[in-house]
């Protein structure tokens, strides 16, 4: 059995939640090993919806250990509200069902307040489209070393000492931006309020899914945003704070990279991106309307409209590389319906040079232009297909075009945001 990490294969909100919910009927554990309250997954169970932002996805399935790793950043009144809001559906959270690293950074309101000045701040031409939910000053902290984690609600003796060396930091920052200065009692007091409820869910993280992994039990790391917005892969400065891509899910859980055995890209059947920043294949016509109207597509956590275009092959096929992407989860495909042309990008032409990747540099990311090759669509209906043969014949060539045009198989296929409309091709845990 391998342990299977899910990423993101393009810019976030590819439909992981889905995918991870229906992988975790397989898996023992479900681990997240990035990002912070930032990104959202939506869960569709039997008709019930379930919207997560830090838990991990398997938090909705009994029988299943669930682990916030230390390569997340917790903003702990965060985590309490969302743990409260899910026990009020039935959702069974305690630290029985839940573990949170005991090394994992803290989200302050102070890092609230930096990234919502700072964006505030930008022009539109320097935007990054943050959600100012403090996810990237949380991240600043910990790689300054003046992190707050959870162990220190732990030793409150010690606190105001952790807390003075952050506000070395920030005060002197915060009079450079016109804010007003935090003392030591505020953030005792705000830490305070909520570790009680948080303390009991604190454990060695890394030494527990060590444990399980030598005892058989098969993990599921789960990703949050897009390996396009990982800060040094992705289209920076136009990404989030942290290592999305595939590799980080060792480092972000604390257990060696051999405990990875099969890489599944999440990859919509068309392209969508939150947020500033470049997008070679976006539409901004009533066609990107309509694929935006069609796959309702609007943030999980923060409501915004994303930007909607044709599937970017260039991007994917990158992806595939730097995650090391054993297979494809294509969601979405059910959006494309009844469309008589579509639009699959196989290259860029930057500066009358015909290339196969996105350049890293920001300038030249802005100035690619995308060659597309059209594909005839389909008249009949994939929305709720659960084998290839309910599928429209010209669906599954699209389906097998972008397998040969990105480089890598498709895994699974989903028709709907209902879990039991999934077409399995290969199963990641028996790999």
């Amino acid at each position: 059995m391998a342990n299977v990490v899910v990423v993101g294969a393009q810019w976030g909100d590819e439909g992981k939640g889905k995918i991870v919910d229906w992988l975790s009927v397989e898996a023992d554990v479900v681990v997240r090993f990035q990002g912070g309250h930032n990104a959202g997954h939506t869960l569709v169970i039997d008709g019930k919806v379930y919207k997560l932002s830090l838990l991990p996805s398997g938090i909705v399935r009994s029988g299943k250990l669930s682990v916030i790793g230390n390569g997340v950043v917790v903003d702990p009144h965060h985590f309490v509200a969302e743990a409260a809001k899910l026990r009020a559906q039935g959702v069974d959270v305690t630290p029985e069902t839940l573990k949170l690293a005991e090394n994992a950074p803290l989200i302050l309101s102070l890092h609230r307040e930096l990234d919502a000045h700072r964006e505030g701040a930008s022009s539109d031409a320097t935007k990054i489209g943050t959600t100012k939910r403090g996810i990237g000053p949380a991240y600043e902290d910990k790689v300054g070393r003046r992190s707050i984690r959870v162990m220190d609600l732990a030793e409150p003796d010690t606190l105001d000492e952790k807390i003075n060396r952050a506000l070395a930091h920030h005060n002197p920052l915060r009079k450079g931006l016109g804010l007003s200065q935090i003392t030591t009692a505020e953030v005792r007091a705000e830490l305070m309020a909520v570790a009680a409820e948080i303390l009991p869910f604190m454990a060695a993280t890394w030494d527990l899914l060590d444990g399980l992994r030598r005892a058989g039990k098969r993990i599921l790391f789960e990703g949050a945003q897009g390996a396009l917005l990982d800060v040094d892969h992705g289209t920076y400065p136009y990404v989030t704070s942290s290592n999305t891509t595939a590799g980080f899910a060792a480092t972000g859980s604390g257990l060696g990279p051999k405990a990875i055995g099969y890489v599944l890209g999440i990859a919509k059947a068309y392209t969508t991106r939150v947020g500033g920043g470049p997008f070679p294949t976006e539409l901004s016509d009533a066609t990107g309307q309509l694929i935006g109207e069609r796959g309702h597509e609007f943030g999980t956590v923060t409501g915004r409209p994303r930007r909607c275009g044709w599937f970017d092959a260039v991007l994917v096929r990158q992806t595939v590389k730097t995650s090391g992407i054993d297979g494809i989860a294509l969601t979405k495909l059910d959006i494309l319906d009844g469309f008589k042309e579509i639009k699959v990008c196989t290259h860029y032409r930057l500066d009358g040079e015909i290339i196969n990747r996105l350049p890293a540099s920001q300038a030249a990311q802005a100035r690619v232009e995308p060659i597309y090759e059209t594909i005839e669509g389909w008249e009949g209906t994939s929305a709720g297909a659960r084998s290839w043969s309910e599928l429209p014949a010209q669906a599954i060539k699209y389906v097998r075009r972008i397998e040969e045009l990105i480089g890598a198989p498709v895994a699974l296929l989903s028709t709907s945001p209902e879990r039991e409309d999934t077409i399995l091709v290969h199963n990641p845990f028996q790999d």
